[in-house]
């Protein structure tokens, strides 16, 4: 059941995209924040078919940066849900995302829109360039660089290596960086079925300053990061158990 359930709302929610996304379409092309209303429009949606079919509930912890706010938020990455969390809770997220993704009907055309750094992650330096490169051409239009330092998804209690990209951004730019931390990959694995659970991302209170070194400055994030995102999982499970042992 919970494998169907997970299937219907893949279906919904892609659908979705394809439909609500062609319809809108001019109104994305006309207006950047008619492209921004659009995109926070779709994730509502998705978090109201999450909860409605798969029992999946979305929570936004912390403060996000305020409006205007020039910062780089440095995510874990889990699932397409930290993506669409990111997207509604930022004022004007601008994601460093892989190139592929330019490429993919729909999406690639609303991130396009919104100033969205493509990145061709087998290139190394002369990704950074270019990624760098198409961000400062967005400076003229406040908004918050969202970049996934360790550059896929990443499973709960999974450890991979943080790349450095996160930190040489948040030097190049003067900003400061706000970590994210989450556990999405509970309920909203990268394979298997949608799970039900409580999602949540949470913006963690520190802002770490663009001081240092790039790789000391990247080690601040990654502490931070693991560290919260740890606690979430745990929390996470707990939570996914109670609500096993509810449906038994």
């Amino acid at each position: 059941m919970m494998r169907l359930r997970s299937v219907i709302a893949d279906v919904l929610i892609y659908g979705w995209m394809f439909v609500f996304g062609l319809l809108a379409a001019p109104a994305a092309i006309a207006s950047r924040d008619a492209t921004y209303w659009i995109m926070k429009t779709y994730s509502r949606n998705v978090f109201w078919l999450l909860r409605v079919i798969c029992g999946v509930r979305v929570e936004i912890r912390g403060e996000p940066p305020k409006p205007g706010e020039e910062v780089v938020v440095a995510s874990k990455h889990q699932s397409y849900l930290d993506i669409l969390l990111l997207m509604h809770a930022l004022p004007r997220g601008k994601y460093v995302m892989k190139k592929e993704i330019m490429w993919t009907p729909i999406l690639g055309f609303y991130a396009l829109r919104i100033g969205a750094a493509p990145v061709d992650r087998g290139k190394g330096k002369a990704a950074l360039e270019s990624m760098s490169k198409r961000l400062a051409e967005q400076r003229g239009e406040r908004g918050q660089i969202v970049i996934y330092p360790q550059g896929t998804r990443i499973p709960p209690g999974v450890k991979a290596p943080y790349k450095i990209g996160a930190a040489v951004l948040a030097q190049r730019f003067g900003m400061p960086c706000v970590p994210a931390a989450t556990n999405v990959g509970l309920c909203w694995p990268k394979r298997g079925p949608k799970r039900p659970g409580l999602a949540v991302i949470e913006f963690l209170p520190e802002r770490i300053q663009p001081e240092g070194t790039p790789a000391e400055l990247l080690a601040r994030m990654e502490v931070a990061i693991e560290t919260a995102s740890e606690r979430l999982r745990l929390e996470g499970e707990i939570e996914q158990r109670r609500i096993a042992d509810r449906l038994t």
